[in-house]
Formats: structure tokens, C-alpha cells, sequence
């Protein structure tokens, strides 16, 4: 069905298309037996599948990366269509329009994507309110969903008092959401990556790990790191996970390398955040990386570049636990959740 749907789709802006395929898919699921279909169209459950990571019991070991649902507005569609956990956000504590559009790209050539959305979102207050209505009605339907809080600053908020920043959205997502993502790596937003230095990042970790107890209940906090940092740099993040004892990282976020990409169009040049095939190579290594520099001490969430069954295998051998879709789900449609999963089957069964 994607297959069919994905060339007239790619006729148009990224963004607006974006909004007129969840739109329809929100009212498709509200008549009677949209659900159904959605699941059995794409819904893959096996409890071999189950996989325990950082406390939490994920139904499936591949889920939805931040950025696709950033106002915690699909969080039933995406589960109903296969995913095992959805990360809302980045979500900040005031609304925020974002960067001026257009500032969503396609390089099909590259199976690629380059955005500089600019974290826009409705703010942490909204989001918070969406995810408590959605787990209500779940609640009654006794379905379990893992949602995680990616939390990020505002762009008016000066990088010295981007800690607060961080505490606001904390503290309002802590009785709603499963884990945290601090997200210091994304490149579209001005100095955001300057927090990603050992310094700042220790004191941003240490100051949420202090304030993460409430009624006897802690969450996994997690990291999510640029691609682009040096091997140097990934040294001292496995040393701040160790030291402030954070749950986990998520690698990685998008680049701003163009190298290696094939297409002739002068879109690769615009700035922003690069995600999709040539990232695959990269992401893997930096998991990889990771893996073998802290023993395996701490879970990985692998994304980046995940287009197939094949490259979600790579990254669970490089040392992922996890994975997360953006990209590859939007050029290859929800059918590749199905596929991975029963890719993951087939070799567990093969070892």
C-alpha cells in the first residue's frame, strides 16, 4: 500500500506532507475497524520479542525516534502500526514556533533526509496534558505503551541557564513518561551542541539525577549524542555515563557531515541536520564504539540509517539493545517495522 502512496507523497513538501499523512491516519483510526486494519496491516506481536532494558519491558525492541510525534499527538497510531516504545519531543518548556520554513529536505538519491526544524513544539505543559489523557485511555483498555520525554532548551534561553530549562521539562514530564532523553545534539538549534562538552553535560546529568526520586520512583535518563564527535570526545561520554550513573545513550542523533552523498541536487546543501542511508555506516560505528570502550556497561539505543532488516541487524550486533526508526520509516513505510521484528525472530532462532 506505502509503495503505492510514497511517489505521489514525495511530490510534495516534506513538512506539509507530514501533517496531511498523520491527520488522515488519526481520523482513519476513528471509524470503526480503522484500528483493526491499522494491525493487521502492520502490527507484528511475539512475546519471544519482549525484551527488558533499563527496568522497562519493552512488547518489541524497535521503536519510533523523537522528532516524528514531537507534540505527543500519535502516540496510539504509532503503537497500533508495530512500534515498541514511541519518544515524543524534543519537547521544550514554552512553545515554540520553530525555524522558518521551508526546513524540511528530501535527497531521495541518498535515501536521506536534512532538516532544521528547530525544535518546534507545543511546549512542555501541552505535551505533558496529552500523554496524561493517552494514558488514561489506555489504562482502560489495559494496553501497555513505553513512552519516553525528549527534552531539549528553548532557543531564546542563553546556554548558561539552559539547565533550567532542562529541570522545567523534567520535573512536568516525571509522572507521565517511562524515560528521559536529554537531547543536547541536535545541530538546528544555535550553541545546543556546545552543551554536549564534558563540563556543562556533567552538571546538566548530575543536577537531573538529584532531582530523579518521587514516591519511591526513579526513570531512566538517557543521553542522545551527535554522530559527528570524535573518538576523544565518545571517550569521555562513556566516562559521564559511568560517573553519574545515567540509565544509557542513544547513538545518534543527525549529522552535519555531507560526505559521501550521491545526489546532484542543490538541497544537500542546505543547512540543517542530515539523517537516513548515509548515516548507517556512522551510527554503527559510533554504537560499536561504545560498546566495546565501556564493556557493555550500559544500554544502547541504535538509530540512524536503519532502511532495512539488515541494518537493524548490524546495529544490534555492534552492541545496540534497541532501536528507533525516523527516516527509514518514512521511505520505507510501517512495513519495515514488521519486517525487522521478524528478522530478529529468524536469527534468534538460527543462534
Amino acid at each position: 500500500m506505502y509503495s503505492l502512496l510514497k511517489p505521489i507523497l514525495f511530490q510534495f513538501d516534506p513538512e506539509k506532507v507530514h501533517h496531511f499523512v498523520t491527520a488522515n491516519l488519526k481520523r482513519f483510526n476513528r471509524f470503526p475497524g480503522g484500528v483493526a486494519l491499522s494491525r493487521a496491516l502492520w502490527n507484528f506481536e511475539d512475546p519471544r520479542l519482549e525484551k527488558e532494558v533499563f527496568g522497562l519491558k519493552f512488547k518489541n525492541p524497535v521503536g519510533l525516534a523523537a522528532g516524528f510525534d514531537k507534540n505527543g499527538e500519535l502516540m496510539g497510531e504509532m503503537a497500533d502500526m508495530g512500534f515498541g516504545f514511541v519518544e515524543v519531543g524534543t519537547v521544550t518548556p514554552l512553545p515554540q514556533a520553530g525555524n522558518p520554513k521551508p526546513r524540511m529536505f528530501r535527497l531521495p538519491d541518498d535515501g536521506a533526509l536534512i532538516n532544521r526544524m528547530g525544535f518546534n513544539n507545543m511546549g512542555v505543559d501541552v505535551v505533558a496534558e496529552r500523554i496524561a489523557a493517552f494514558r488514561r485511555k489506555t489504562e482502560k483498555r489495559q494496553q501497555v505503551s513505553i513512552i519516553g520525554g525528549n527534552i531539549g532548551k528553548n532557543k531564546v534561553t542563553p546556554n548558561e541557564d539552559a539547565l533550567s530549562d532542562y529541570i522545567k521539562c523534567f520535573d512536568r514530564l516525571f509522572d507521565v513518561v517511562d524515560y528521559f532523553v536529554v537531547n543536547v545534539s541536535s545541530p538546528n538549534t544555535p550553541g545546543l551542541r556546545a552543551l554536549q562538552e564534558k563540563e556543562p553535560l556533567m552538571e546538566l546529568l548530575n543536577t537531573l539525577q538529584k532531582r530523579n526520586f518521587k514516591n519511591g520512583i526513579s526513570r531512566p535518563i538517557l543521553l542522545k549524542i551527535a554522530p559527528d564527535l570524535t573518538n576523544e570526545q565518545l571517550d569521555d561520554i562513556v566516562e559521564i555515563v559511568q560517573q553519574t550513573g545515567i540509565a544509557g545513550i542513544i547513538a545518534t542523533n543527525t549529522t552535519i557531515s555531507r560526505e559521501g552523498l550521491i545526489s546532484n541536487s542543490a538541497v544537500k546543501n542546505e543547512t540543517g541536520g542530515l539523517s537516513g542511508k548515509p548515516l548507517t555506516r556512522r551510527a554503527t560505528e559510533v554504537i560499536a564504539y561504545l560498546s566495546k570502550k565501556s564493556k557493555g556497561s550500559f544500554p544502547i539505543i541504535g538509530v540512524g540509517g536503519i532502511h532495512s532488516p539488515e541494518d537493524a541487524i548490524e546495529k544490534l550486533n555492534a552492541g545496540a539493545s534497541l532501536l528507533q526508526l525516523y527516516t527509514g520509516f518514512i521511505y520505507e513505510g510501517p512495513e519495515l517495522i514488521k519486517r525487522i521484528n521478524k528478522r530478529i525472530l529468524t536469527d534468534a532462532a538460527g543462534k
